[in-house]
């Protein structure tokens, strides 16, 4: 991280006595400060928020809810794995990196997305434990509330905001996450995603 986000960091966090979620919304919140959500003028943090609650929905394992809230601070920020790991542990560490993409930053972002969504894929079929897969639920359910909520304001207008800007290659990787997750179907979380993304894709109507 930059030096002055690590002042920040040891200012607010150390010696704090704060409690794990609250220690993980603040170093969030030092991590994601100025971001946005994709074409909005919602703060980033919003997101992670909302995944860590969904999390808190599925289990009281207060180590992966906290994961949640940190989920994306590596993929989106200058914050390392280790630093995670400094402040939170090796385990919530694992899981902040289960959740984080090899962007392949010296290629264009639209070229590699295919590449780095079947990776995800993947993993969660084939490596994730189920507390992985939980925690990916909750970061994929929040991202199609939003979408969904955006497409009925502004309709398929909303793709454009994406590096990939062709809504069927959402649609598949939606529903290929679903299939992947699908022993969380018992979770109302799991219903829900599956019916947003029968509804934003029009999968009924197909």
């Amino acid at each position: 991280m930059t030096t002055e986000m690590s002042e920040q960091m040891n200012q607010m966090l150390s010696d704090s006595g704060l409690p794990l979620y609250e220690k993980a919304v603040v170093f969030a919140a030092i991590a994601h400060q100025g971001a946005h959500r994709k074409g909005s003028r919602i703060p980033y943090l919003s997101h992670p928020i909302e995944a860590a609650a969904i999390v808190s929905e599925l289990t009281d394992d207060e180590e992966l809810i906290a994961a949640a809230v940190l989920h994306d601070v590596v993929e989106d920020t200058p914050v390392t794995l280790e630093e995670v790991e400094q402040y939170f542990g090796e385990r919530i560490a694992a899981y902040v990196g289960y959740e984080t993409e090899d962007k392949r930053r010296d290629l264009p972002a639209e070229e590699t997305w295919l590449v780095r969504k079947q990776e995800m894929l993947t993993f969660l079929r084939d490596k994730a434990d189920r507390n992985a897969r939980i925690l990916a639920l909750a970061d994929k359910l929040s991202n199609l509330r939003a979408i969904e909520r955006d497409v009925t304001s502004i309709g398929d207008q909303v793709w454009e905001r994406f590096h990939q800007k062709d809504k069927k290659m959402h649609g598949w990787l939606y529903r290929q996450t679903a299939e992947v997750l699908r022993e969380l179907e018992e979770y109302p979380a799991w219903k829900e995603y599956d019916r947003l993304i029968r509804r934003v894709f029009h999968e009924d109507l197909i």
